[in-house]
């Protein structure tokens, strides 16, 4: 299965969100799984960058089968919008 993580990035680098992600994108390949990376470089100059990544997430939420949701994703917006799209468009769900 093609699957895409979402987890909560707000006032974390680049950096800090591989390291938390790494041992799940693990995990989830030794089970056969194709992890999405959606690790996103900087927003462009004159964008909302919340707005500018969620859509990017929404955009590979059309390509995958399914989500894997990080703890803490209830209490991130960006997550819970993920969560709705999911949902409401039958894709895979797992909450960690």
């Amino acid at each position: 299965m093609k699957i895409m993580i979402s987890q909560p990035m707000r006032g974390k680098t680049n950096e800090q969100i591989k390291a938390e992600r790494e041992s799940l994108v693990k995990e989830l390949e030794k089970e056969g799984h194709e992890v999405v990376n959606t690790v996103f470089d900087l927003a462009p100059k004159g964008k909302d960058e919340a707005i500018y990544y969620l859509s990017k997430s929404i955009e590979f939420i059309s390509e995958v089968d399914g989500l894997v949701f990080m703890p803490g994703w209830e209490n991130a917006r960006g997550c819970r919008i993920e969560h709705q799209v999911a949902r409401d468009y039958g894709k895979f769900i797992k909450i960690l």
